[in-house]
């Protein structure tokens, strides 16, 4: 279990390629100058078949979201951000039924021997639930999505803090944005690939 941990730890903690918006044209490269200033354009990581000089994963869009469409940057920013957080709660939710579960007998390893196979063995039950919990969650939601860009607020920022780990120095804030942006940003493409692993080799974790 110890070595499992670590492998999760050590899994979430790598970068993903940079997928955040920023101009097609350019003159200089200032960071200032990409997608408002928001976090997500440094990209270090290789990317050695894209096109052009730059041979890395810096201000990547290859579609030109933000120069096209400078006014849904905060839009764009905060669809990532909230799909990148159900991402990362997705890939802990697929992994650890297959060692653990909630007490109850439809939950159990004999009810649901697979993991994927949960969602339609309690579609009248628990994911009823959880639709609610997610619809609820949804329409708390909308008084700060409908203001988006008419207050202070960052993207994808609640005021949703418990255990105080957001520092108040900016530069170390925007290193924390930087952790969950990549990390969102690598959980979205891992929950596909798990997902399709289960799919086709019909097992569980590691999908072997």
């Amino acid at each position: 279990m110890a070595k499992f941990a670590s492998a999760i730890l050590a899994a979430t903690a790598g970068a993903a390629a940079a997928f955040a918006p920023v101009p097609t044209a350019r003159t200089t490269t200032g960071l200032a100058e990409f997608a408002n200033g928001m976090v997500g354009g440094e990209g270090p990581e290789p990317m050695p078949f894209r096109w052009g000089g730059d041979k890395s994963s810096k201000d990547f869009d290859p579609v030109g979201f933000a120069e096209r469409s400078p006014e849904w940057l905060n839009w764009f920013r905060e669809a990532e951000l909230k799909h990148g957080r159900q991402a990362m709660l997705a890939t802990v939710g697929l992994v650890v039924p297959e060692f653990v579960r909630v007490p109850g007998e439809q939950f159990s390893f004999e009810a649901i021997p697979n993991v994927l196979d949960a969602h339609d063995a309690l579609l009248d039950t628990s994911m009823k639930q959880i639709l609610l919990w997610i619809s609820l969650a949804e329409v708390m939601t909308l008084a700060a999505l409908s203001n988006m860009n008419e207050f202070d607020r960052a993207p994808g920022d609640f005021g949703f803090d418990p255990l105080g780990l957001f520092p108040n120095d900016p530069a170390k804030q925007d290193e924390m944005r930087l952790k969950e942006l990549k990390n969102g940003r690598l959980a979205m493409v891992a929950i596909g690939g798990m997902i399709h692993g289960a799919i086709v080799t019909g097992h569980g974790f590691p999908y072997l």
